[in-house]
């Protein structure tokens, strides 16, 4: 009788204790998803347009959704609609339509953002303006009116926060250079000196840490969020003082993409968001650097997300290209076709790349419809990309460097790995959510938030 009981006990015991094992696994870090969702796909007509019952199906993934973009009103520095017609028409508008959106998903925490890279003037001599952004920085009384019109908007609302990606002014495009080109580079830098980004830098790091500290200031009595978004090419060291900003921010998105674009480096196709560095390459240019930057500068690994691009960016490869493909490529040029679905330069979504991979549609096309060679990288260190040479006469060459939903979801390892707090997504409008690619909607933010759980 002793003996059963006791054999009773023990068999309670451990399956109290496996049942501990279990409670304490699922009480790990959290990994969240933040989806960035961009207003503007709400107007684009054709493939491209994105509307409210487009965006649903994804809420099931996300933990937080960042509406973009409110913007800088230059003369009075107030947080403004970008599109008033849209944000704000009463009773229609998608600020109400989208934060109303927690009553079927009230897990969701949404966000308004600021900035980005949306808020662009657009007036003929807008390229000479000064750059509002620092402007505000500058002006005392700015700041103020600022965090309260931006807090004035969040509560108005109904957001849960506000996220902050601020307009600093952005590295210059490196170009690869390797043998005699690296030594003449480093023989020209000795009297010409490195390139200055923004000479005041020092003073606009003091000014939006405490431009920081007021906004959460301002939240903390209603308990709002705060976070930050670090724009690509947006030097961190230069702008960002972590050990004092880390304090207010609740996370902080790293823009870890667009290392290289059609834009920036015309003249040579390079992978776009390396995940580690890469040889014969700037060794910032690449995911692991920026986030051990934050890391070694005192911010928690659970406040770093990992920026993920859900497109890719082409370059026209031209006769003199070479047929291999292998990266860095030379003698691009900034030309490739527009994509049908986004139709915007430079850019390809994943369904617009998608469909440029061999499938049963383009098996047998040729030319200008011919199917590219995708070119995996089985080291999971760099990325994906895929190309055509270029025919004869010049023509019809693409190389494309862009996310897929394995990428995606190796980024999303990293992030397991390295215990951080998760992956920013952008964006949702940019993944499949028609479902042209395979029938499966959101491909690549399902495959994150699969690898970022198990």
């Amino acid at each position: 009788m002793m003996k059963s009981l006791a054999l009773l006990v023990l068999t309670l015991c451990l399956a109290s204790g496996a049942w501990a094992g279990k409670v304490g696994q699922q009480q790990g870090p959290q990994r969240h998803l933040v989806c960035f969702y961009d207003s503007s796909s709400f107007v684009k007509e054709g493939l491209g347009k994105m509307v409210i019952d487009d965006l649903e199906p994804a809420l099931q993934f996300c933990d937080y959704l960042i509406y973009g973009y409110a913007g800088l009103e230059r003369d009075s520095h107030k947080a403004v609609s970008l599109n008033e017609q849209l944000d704000l028409d009463l009773g229609k508008g998608l600020f109400r339509t989208v934060t109303r959106l927690k009553r079927k998903y009230p897990n969701l925490r949404i966000l308004l953002s600021i900035g980005g890279d949306k808020d662009i003037e657009k007036s003929e001599n807008a390229k000479d303006l000064p750059n509002k952004y620092l402007e505000l920085l500058e002006n005392p009384t700015g700041r103020t009116r600022f965090v309260n019109t931006v807090y004035s908007l969040v509560k108005t609302y109904g957001f849960d926060g506000l996220d902050i990606a601020w307009q600093f002014p952005k590295n210059k495009p490196k170009k690869v250079h390797s043998g005699l080109g690296s030594l003449w580079k480093g023989f020209k830098k000795v009297f010409s000196g490195d390139f200055i980004v923004d000479e005041r830098s020092e003073e606009h790091k003091e000014q939006f840490t405490a431009l920081l500290r007021d906004v959460k200031n301002a939240f903390r009595p209603d308990n709002l969020l705060l976070s930050t978004t670090v724009l690509p090419n947006v030097n961190s060291s230069l702008f960002f003082d972590v050990p004092a900003v880390i304090n207010y921010l609740d996370f902080v998105n790293i823009g870890a993409f667009d290392f290289y674009t059609p834009e920036r480096n015309p003249e040579v196709a390079d992978y776009t968001a390396p995940l580690y560095e890469l040889s014969d390459r700037n060794p910032e240019f690449n995911v692991d650097a920026q986030v051990k930057y934050w890391l070694r500068n005192s911010c928690p690994a659970s406040k770093i997300n990992v920026g993920v691009a859900t497109y890719g960016r082409p370059w026209k490869l031209t006769d003199d290209s070479g047929d291999t493909g292998v990266p860095p490529v030379a003698k691009v040029v900034d030309e490739a076709p527009v994509g049908a679905n986004t139709q915007q330069h430079g850019i390809y979504s994943w369904p617009e790349v998608c469909a440029l991979l061999p499938n049963q549609n383009n098996a047998y096309a040729k030319g200008a419809n011919a199917p590219l060679t995708k070119v995996r990288d089985s080291a999971k260190r760099f990325g994906t990309y895929a190309y055509r040479a270029a025919d004869k006469k010049g023509d019809n060459g693409i190389w494309v460097s862009f996310e897929d939903p394995d990428s995606a979801a190796d980024k999303a390892g990293y992030v397991r790995t390295n215990n951080l707090g998760g992956i920013a997504l952008f964006d949702l409008s940019f993944d499949d959510f028609r479902g042209l690619c395979t029938n499966e909607k959101y491909p690549i933010l399902r495959a994150i938030k699969y690898r970022l759980v198990n």
